[in-house]
């Protein structure tokens, strides 16, 4: 699966993130969109890190094989939660990408049926989940 694959399995699903810039880097930067190669800043960073992430592929891919990771979007629901419980299972979630653990989800399930959170991109739970599981978060 390459990174472009990624992108696309992901959709919509973006998370804001603020960088600081010295003056002399977002003039230049400026300079390429008023030369009309980029349609504004965000379009120059979004290529920049694509071109990086394109470059570094090979060793993502290695790595998320050796750590076994989820790669792309994961949620866990309710039922799914529940299914484990009466299992007598526990999670270790393990992600890249979106980790999302749906709303109706309480903490007291949280807590009995995910032992750990690894997630290298967006974790999305109820701020009453991400209290209860703070510890198990890494």
């Amino acid at each position: 699966m390459s990174v472009h694959e990624l992108r696309q399995k992901a959709g919509e699903v973006s998370e804001k993130i603020t960088i600081n810039l010295g003056v002399v880097d977002l003039g230049q930067i400026d300079l390429l969109v008023q030369e009309g190669f980029y349609s504004n800043r965000t379009d120059l960073i979004r290529t920049a890190i694509r071109n990086q992430l394109a470059t570094h592929a090979e060793v993502v891919r290695e790595t998320v094989a050796r750590k076994t990771f989820v790669l792309g979007l994961q949620r866990y629901t309710r039922a799914d939660l529940e299914a484990l419980q009466a299992a007598g299972q526990k999670l270790q979630i393990q992600v890249l990408g979106l980790a999302t653990i749906a709303t109706d989800v309480s903490p007291e399930l949280a807590l009995a049926t995910i032992d750990s959170i690894v997630v290298l991109g967006a974790f999305h739970a109820s701020p009453a989940v991400k209290a209860a599981l703070a510890d198990r978060i890494h």
